[in-house]
């Protein structure tokens, strides 16, 4: 026999920002296992029900994930709904629909040699408690060396794509051309669908039979290049594309440029006429300044904190919502959309802001629409391998001497404002310039979000900090 807890503390694998996430070692079938029968264990008492769903992304590693995670729901002696490869809020959802749990095998954006898993409650994605009930958890189970064959259902592909065709004339996109960047998306083969049903003309865009780690809050250099040159050449109006589970979008308006997250984000949450947000710290101020909510809640980085945050909202508003500065759109409470009902989905989503949009710049361009806005600019990379110790040693020490840490940077013109802590550390500068360290809660990274009033400013501020940042020696 084995016991979860003992498995799971022995993989190595810890919650990060959105899901449990390690080397595609460390998930073996055994530890995807225990994971599965903690998670059951820690929502049994809560609710009843007798399937669960599973569904993964395109990642090689992933299948068999999926089926270590049905071994155990069967041991459990409950039913498995595999939906296969479809995007993470399609799985939600359709679960959601169903008042069932969830367990998606997905890495998001992190690179194919490492996986991960995301569970949901019938009622929506798991909190930083359940996560924490997860790792606790001290069920016993058998070992086993078989693992079951999974029939695809079609289901969550299907009410996915009726969620959103239903909202708008069938005319929406009539004229317009868009381009869907494929890659290994998890969504791929369900995006066209979506926008030929409300009229568009789709063109393809190169579909990859490996994966790719799309990050939509650090994009490359050569995707912006093919971007522009996509635009071009297909005479596009509008290019969309997510990360590798789905629920991160990536859209570029009809010039071929990249739109950040969190200003995507914002029009959405303005054309749904959202009442009240809630926001990671990381995101774009142009938020308040905008003057378009009544209030705005600011939270650590990660869909958990967005959520927890939506459990105070609702004690006092009906309308509320939030995003993340990678662009993914939670919707709090259900609202209405040309007089039909939107229901409520608590997690990363990447086709409705596209959509919302879309819808919005019938009759003015996407650019037009990302002008209109307070010009607030954003920028953020990322340091890959770069040891999660030493980035928090960093940031502890610059905590306590943020002026010192400023001129260690480089930057001796501007000193500090003031410090935000929610998560990692966020110096607003004299200048009004903002630049944001935080480690991932992913992988060995640490990222540098910068805020300013020009995109070039906000580049070199990342790019720069970044660079000095590898030089200090914490020891000193």
């Amino acid at each position: 026999m084995l016991v979860s807890s003992k498995v799971i503390k022995e993989s190595g694998i810890q919650f990060g920002t959105s899901g449990a996430r390690g080397l595609v070692s460390q998930f073996t079938a055994h530890t995807c296992a225990a994971f599965t029968h903690a998670f059951i264990d820690s929502i049994k008492n809560q609710f009843n029900f007798t399937q669960v769903a599973i569904a993964i992304d395109n990642r090689p590693s992933s299948p068999l994930m999926a089926k270590a995670c049905a071994k155990a729901l069967q041991q459990l002696g409950l039913d498995v709904l595999y939906y296969g490869v479809v995007p993470t809020p399609a799985l939600a959802y359709a679960a959601m629909q169903d008042s069932i749990p969830a367990i998606m095998i997905t890495g998001s954006h992190i690179p194919f040699d490492r996986n991960g898993l995301k569970f949901y409650r019938p009622d929506g994605e798991i909190s930083k408690v359940d996560e924490q009930a997860i790792l606790n958890a001290n069920v016993e189970f058998e070992t086993f060396s078989e693992l079951p064959e999974l029939e695809i259902n079609i289901k969550a592909a299907k009410v996915y794509i009726e969620r959103y065709t239903s909202l708008f004339d069938p005319s929406l996109l009539v004229g317009k051309r868009i381009g869907i960047y494929e890659h290994s998306s998890a969504g791929r083969d369900l995006y066209t669908d979506i926008f030929l049903a409300l009229g568009a003309e789709t063109i393809a865009l190169e579909r990859s039979d490996e994966f790719i780690p799309i990050d939509t809050e650090a994009v490359t250099e050569s995707d912006k290049i093919k971007a522009k040159k996509w635009s071009e050449l297909y005479h596009l109006d509008f290019i969309f594309s997510t990360d590798g589970d789905g629920d991160r979008p990536l859209v570029a308006d009809e010039n071929g440029d990249w739109l950040r997250g969190d200003v995507l984000g914002l029009l959405c949450a303005n054309a749904l006429h959202i009442d009240v947000l809630a926001v990671p710290v990381s995101c774009n101020t142009a938020i308040e300044s905008s003057g378009l909510f009544s209030h705005v809640s600011r939270t650590k980085i990660g869909s958990p904190y967005v959520i927890a945050e939506f459990e105070q909202l609702t004690k006092e508003y009906s309308s509320f919502a939030g995003f993340e500065a990678n662009g993914g759109f939670l919707l709090g409470s259900d609202v209405i959309v040309n007089k039909n009902l939107l229901k409520a989905l608590p997690t990363r989503d990447a086709v409705l802001p596209a959509l919302m949009l879309l819808a919005a710049s019938s009759n003015k361009k996407i650019s037009q629409l990302v002008n209109s806005l307070p010009q607030r600019i954003t920028h953020s990379n990322r340091i890959q391998n770069f040891a999660t110790e030493k980035s928090y040693a960093i940031i502890t020490k610059a905590k306590e001497q943020p002026d010192c840490f400023l001129t260690q940077l480089g930057f001796s013109e501007v000193t500090v404002a003031s410090i935000d802590t929610t998560d990692g550390l966020r110096f607003t500068l004299t200048n009004d310039d903002i630049i944001h360290f935080r480690p991932s809660g992913n992988a060995p990274e640490l990222r540098c979000y910068a805020e300013s009033g020009s995109i070039e400013q906000a580049q070199y501020l990342v790019n720069y900090a970044l660079q000095q940042v590898q030089l200090i020696n914490i020891t000193d």
